[in-house]
């Protein structure tokens, strides 16, 4: 199976901490050349730091002219672009809907839906120039089922795969390739903080949620950071080239969420 990103152009927004560190190390380490942005500045230079041969900027994907100037940056430093992997994404809040205020509501699909708009956008010319290639859009299991108290993020992530599936239909015969990723519950600093919001508006202790949680997955376990990124591989390089239009689970089988 050929899974070697050697010469491909990768754009990661939200590339330093998280799945997108993971993202970018992935690729780094299979030949791909690597630009990442994030909001974050710390964890920007942290990754910097660590992987020098990796490009970078700071970037807010929900404000269009930050975007843009992301990919001038990333165009420049990559000279071109084969595969774009639109990571980027807030949690939003937990709440139940009458108590979700229009500015957090507003935030979260400013993030998760609009940023990976503006950043598909920009990317298009870019693969078409390119003869094709591979976007990779985020979604979660979030985007397949009913999340409570977690109405925005939910929404946007079902969102998402509409995005994928329309545009895999619409860009296919410019051979560029548009997938979704679904993550189940993946080991972090990130779904520890869910499961700290999630227990406190249900009045329940973070380790009673975090095990209604599992009991709701059909392998009882969590997924990894590493288990996403080897997707994101497989899509974008030989091994997943007729792959197309697809919202792909990596999650154990979550059968529902809580």
């Amino acid at each position: 199976m050929n899974t070697s990103a050697d010469g491909l152009r990768v754009l990661v927004t939200a590339g330093a901490a998280g799945i997108g560190r993971a993202f970018a190390e992935t690729f780094a380490n299979a030949g791909a050349r690597v630009f990442i942005c994030d909001i974050d500045k710390a964890a920007l230079a942290a990754t910097k730091q660590a992987m020098p041969e990796v490009g970078s900027c700071v970037t807010d994907v929900a404000d269009p002219s930050q975007v843009d100037a992301l990919f001038n940056a990333a165009a420049s430093f990559l000279n071109g672009l084969d595969v774009l992997i639109n990571n980027a994404g807030i949690a939003g809040p937990t709440a139940r809907v009458e108590d979700i205020s229009i500015d957090d509501w507003n935030r979260t699909i400013a993030v998760d839906l609009n940023g990976m708009f503006y950043c598909t956008r920009r990317a298009v010319p870019l693969l078409k120039s390119a003869g094709g290639g591979s976007i990779i859009n985020l979604s979660s299991v979030a985007g397949r089922l009913g999340f409570p108290l977690r109405t925005p993020y939910s929404s946007a992530k079902w969102a998402v795969v509409g995005f994928t599936k329309s545009l895999a239909i619409e860009l296919g015969p410019s051979k560029i390739r548009v997938n979704a990723i679904q993550p189940g519950v993946v080991d972090g600093e990130r779904i520890k903080r869910v499961i700290s919001a999630k227990a406190k508006a249900l009045n329940v202790t973070e380790q009673a949620f975090e095990a209604q949680l599992l009991e709701r997955v059909s392998l009882r376990k969590k997924v990894t950071e590493q288990e996403i990124a080897d997707m994101a591989l497989f899509l974008a390089t030989e091994a997943g080239s007729s792959i197309s239009g697809q919202a792909l689970s990596v999650c154990g089988n979550v059968e529902s969420l809580v």
